[in-house]
């Protein structure tokens, strides 16, 4: 009984903690933008390769059509047709109404639905993805452009001012992916993802019944 007391005794007593070394702060700031920025280290998975092949893994991290193309078959082939003819026959009514909705010609909703997959069949990984416009950006190039100049009026300025603003949406979004900002996302409260959500299908639902 005594050492059974003995040993109570002590494990009931106060413990110290060894506190961590103290870190660089050049070290520690530069630990702290790797969690940020690379929480995944998508470069871990070919980091002890050799010269070439960790070449050609960088680049079929970033074009991941380099790392399924070689593979790809007939069978594959077969059940994306016909998934591309499903879902084109949903995309090319739907592009020239979204081109409607941002004032623009219809021939440029379809433009926006047949060019945009194709960049994502080279740089993304998903397969189960469909890429094109969506209604709210028509609804904010309509918005924002109709404040400046007149689709009716001066079609020729118009077209232009919508190419610079697609465009410098593109580079934003680009920069975005590449520094890998998406967690600013998160900071986005779901009352306000839900609010946003909502209003836009209002506006799209006022539009289309316009």
């Amino acid at each position: 009984m005594g050492n059974a007391d003995l040993a109570l005794t002590d494990m009931e007593g106060p413990h110290r903690v060894p506190l961590p070394p103290e870190r660089p702060f050049l070290d520690t700031f530069r630990a702290n933008l790797k969690e940020t920025f690379f929480p995944d280290d998508p470069f871990r998975q070919f980091k002890n390769e050799r010269g070439s092949r960790k070449v050609v893994s960088a680049l079929q991290y970033f074009l991941p059509i380099l790392e399924w193309a070689p593979k790809y078959s007939f069978g594959l082939f077969k059940s994306d047709l016909i998934a591309g003819i499903t879902i084109a026959s949903l995309a090319i009514p739907q592009g020239i109404s979204y081109a409607k909705l941002a004032n623009l010609p219809p021939v440029l909703g379809l433009y926006s639905s047949f060019v945009p997959p194709l960049v994502y069949a080279m740089m993304g990984s998903s397969k189960d993805l469909a890429v094109g416009t969506v209604a709210v950006a028509s609804l904010l190039i309509a918005s924002m452009l109709g404040k400046e100049v007149s689709a009716a009026e001066n079609p020729g300025l118009y077209l232009k001012l919508a190419f610079t603003a697609t465009f410098f949406a593109g580079v934003f979004e680009a920069a975005l992916g590449l520094l890998r900002l998406g967690f600013i996302v998160d900071f986005l409260s779901h009352a306000t993802i839900v609010g946003f959500m909502a209003g836009a299908a209002t506006v799209v639902l006022c539009a289309f019944s316009s």
